[in-house]
């Protein structure tokens, strides 16, 4: 198996923390959106019931989920056009 070159090792982690970096904002992001969202719309209200709680926390989680997920093709936009600008020689 052939060992990375510093340069090469240096890019990868480059690329590591971009990806992390963009990724730790989709974070951010999205639970301010989704925050906001429960906030405008005042889901809160109707929990009457545990049974409602219940129901309310996986919707809750998938509205997250939603916004998070799409960040994805541009954190891949971003990331892969920083990889390309990176010298690899």
């Amino acid at each position: 198996m052939a060992t990375l070159s510093p340069i090469e090792v240096s890019n990868w982690l480059a690329i590591y923390a971009a990806t992390g970096l963009c990724c730790g904002i989709a974070v951010i992001v999205s639970v301010i959106i989704s925050v906001t969202e429960l906030y405008r719309e005042r889901a809160w209200a109707g929990l009457s019931s545990a049974g409602d709680v219940v129901r309310f926390m996986p919707k809750t989680w998938w509205r997250w989920q939603k916004r998070y997920l799409l960040s994805t093709p541009v954190t891949l936009m971003i990331v892969g056009s920083f990889a390309a600008t990176l010298s690899w020689a």
